[in-house]
């Protein structure tokens, strides 16, 4: 027995592709012919100068309650032009379905309209090309919008088959790495992105409308700052010197703040050299915002409107579905430390329990993670609530009072110096959100920097680096300033009901194609 026939699998995914490179060889030629025929002709083969006048959908919605007697008469001019995604021909007259940006439309298409030579051509196209088409409004029989086509064109030949013909694109890794196929056949996939769009003009909309500048800010950076994570490296040979990608936009925005502007924002990039998941993505997008004379509960105030504008922006309400479960973003956010969520949702533990670091260490050890010896009370109790609490925060949740010494650009307490005015906002069990009053004591900050570096040197690979233009800029006076950062994956994920964060970015990063 081969490996095909004990594989039936494996045996019709090579029959499939036989039969694509069968219909790719068949296109090619058809191509070659037309080549042909245009240097005949001199004309181009691939045409740039049909210009379509009309979409799809504004027809359609225009035109939807017009009954046919009524539009007829009209004989309405129209100039449309898209990719052919059906064709049904007959004898004298067929029918194909055009596709563009805003959605479809039908065209009739008659031999003794455009003559029996293109008709014969028209015939011998194939799905996927790509049409321009000129005519007149009507309705069918059955009551459909079409175009009554008097002129016909060709304006790009697709050379390879669409995946319908091959049972659809099921992979769920094909669609990540061909976006462009996945946009073709998958409305629900043009939708989720049309989502997202909305979810970022209406971000943008809001913090124009309190008086936000919208900022830029570099994506390499000498030192890489702003969040604890491990940055991807690169080397600038005409500088002849390291650089790092962005993996937070933090530290710039605030040298902005100490510079006078006193609120500012950036939706933009970041990098971070970390694994893949259906959580993260190497390259990502935030939105990262400061304004000084505000502190971390305006923030939360804030962030929790922007968010829920949003959401109304892209889908029309504050209470979403996400996974067959209610999640409501009209409704105040609920705000718990880091001992009330664990108190909440793994009440086993006892106030002595998790103030007890030898308890805490061995407790961590049960959920496989090995604290670093570094590590305090206050950094051995986040771990813990990581691994027990921080799942089920379904409904939005603000996680209040981080330590200091996870939190070291964060603000202390003056009435409790071990905790920072620090939160971060979870949804469905995720993180959509990280702010805080900003430390604006240059010297306390010097300190903290200084307690990353010995971090780093214990083996904490994702402990920031010792910022000393940060520390000058913060030397000059940074007024009293709060900040914060919005995952916008992660939030188009939510409104989106998208399971993966692959869902929501239209190229995101893959392994190697074999």
């Amino acid at each position: 027995m081969t490996a095909e026939q004990s594989n039936p699998s494996s045996s019709a995914a090579t029959d499939a592709a036989m039969d694509e490179n069968h219909v790719i060889a068949e296109r090619r030629e058809k191509l070659r012919l037309m080549r042909e025929q245009a240097a005949v002709n001199q004309a181009a083969v691939f045409p740039n100068d049909f210009k379509p006048e009309h979409k799809a959908a504004d027809l359609q919605t225009t035109y939807a309650e017009t009954d046919k007697e009524s539009l007829d008469p009209q004989e309405i001019p129209v100039v449309v032009a898209g990719r052919m995604m059906l064709k049904r021909v007959m004898g004298k007259a067929s029918f194909a379905t055009i596709q563009d940006a805003s959605g479809r439309i039908q065209l009739y298409i008659a031999r003794d309209e455009i003559g029996e030579a293109l008709y014969d051509s028209f015939k011998h196209w194939d799905m996927g090309d790509i049409l321009g088409a000129r005519g007149r409004l009507f309705k069918t029989r059955t009551g459909e919008l079409s175009v009554h086509v008097t002129e016909l064109r060709l304006l790009t030949k697709s050379l390879r088959p669409l995946p319908e013909k091959f049972h659809g694109l099921q992979d769920q890794e094909i669609k990540y790495r061909q976006r462009y196929v996945d946009l073709i056949t998958s409305e629900e996939t043009r939708e989720t992105f049309r989502a997202r769009s909305n979810v970022v003009t209406a971000i943008r909309q809001f913090m124009n409308s309190h008086e936000f500048l919208e900022v830029e800010t570099p994506m390499l950076h000498p030192i890489p700052g702003g969040a604890s994570a491990k940055p991807f490296i690169t080397h600038h040979n005409a500088l002849d010197m390291q650089m790092f990608m962005r993996i937070a936009p933090e530290l710039y925005l605030k040298r902005l703040i100490v510079g006078g502007f006193e609120r500012v924002f950036e939706i933009n990039r970041n990098f971070r050299n970390e694994g893949l998941s259906v959580r993260h993505n190497p390259e990502f997008t935030m939105m990262e915002f400061y304004a000084a004379y505000t502190d971390y509960r305006w923030l939360m105030d804030f962030t929790e409107q922007c968010i829920r504008a949003a959401a109304i922006a892209a889908k029309g309400t504050a209470v979403l579905s996400y996974a067959g479960k209610e999640v409501d973003l009209s409704k105040p956010f609920e705000r718990l430390t880091i001992i009330g969520a664990i108190r909440k949702y793994a009440p086993q533990y006892t106030l002595e329990q998790l103030n007890d670091a030898d308890f805490l260490r061995k407790e961590l050890l049960k959920f496989g993670v090995k604290a670093f010896d570094h590590a305090g009370l206050g950094a051995l109790q986040l771990s813990l609530f990581e691994e027990t609490a921080e799942s089920q925060l379904w409904q939005p949740t603000y996680i209040i009072d981080y330590p200091v010494e996870v939190s070291p650009l964060a603000r202390a307490s003056d009435k409790q110096p071990e905790i920072t005015e620090r939160f971060e906002l979870f949804i469905t069990g995720r993180e959509m959100a990280n702010g805080f009053s900003e430390l604006n004591d240059a010297e306390d900050q010097a300190a903290r920097f200084q307690a990353q570096v010995k971090a780093k040197e214990a083996g904490d690979q994702e402990a920031m680096y010792y910022d000393a233009d940060f520390i000058r800029a913060l030397e000059y006076g940074m007024p009293p300033t709060g900040g914060c950062g919005i995952g916008i994956d992660r939030l188009v994920m939510l409104i989106t009901d998208s399971p993966s964060i692959r869902d929501v970015i239209l190229f995101p990063h893959m392994r190697a194609e074999q």
